[in-house]
């Protein structure tokens, strides 16, 4: 049987998604960051580059960036908390 998880408990799990949540204020910022230097070496070169490019370049790499550190975040709280210990093997 499967023991109880730390993420039952209201404070532990508050704190957990606290800290995921500013794991993902962090990747937006590093994603925003991305995404300007990429808009700006586009920028930089000598032939001119359609709306639609940089329209699917922003989705693109900001979608992808910030799925993985979503995911990854859920991985780290699911370690860290000692959710994954409380799943029995039976």
């Amino acid at each position: 049987m499967a023991r109880k998880s730390p993420l039952d408990d209201a404070e532990a799990a508050a704190f957990a998604w606290a800290r995921w949540r500013r794991m993902m204020a962090l990747m937006s910022a590093i994603t925003l960051a991305t995404l300007a230097a990429v808009f700006a070496w586009f920028a930089t070169g000598d032939e001119p580059v359609s709306i639609h490019f940089y329209i699917a370049t922003a989705l693109g790499i900001g979608v992808m960036m910030l799925l993985t550190g979503a995911l990854m975040g859920l991985v780290f709280m699911s370690s860290g908390t000692g959710h994954d210990e409380a799943v029995g093997d039976d």
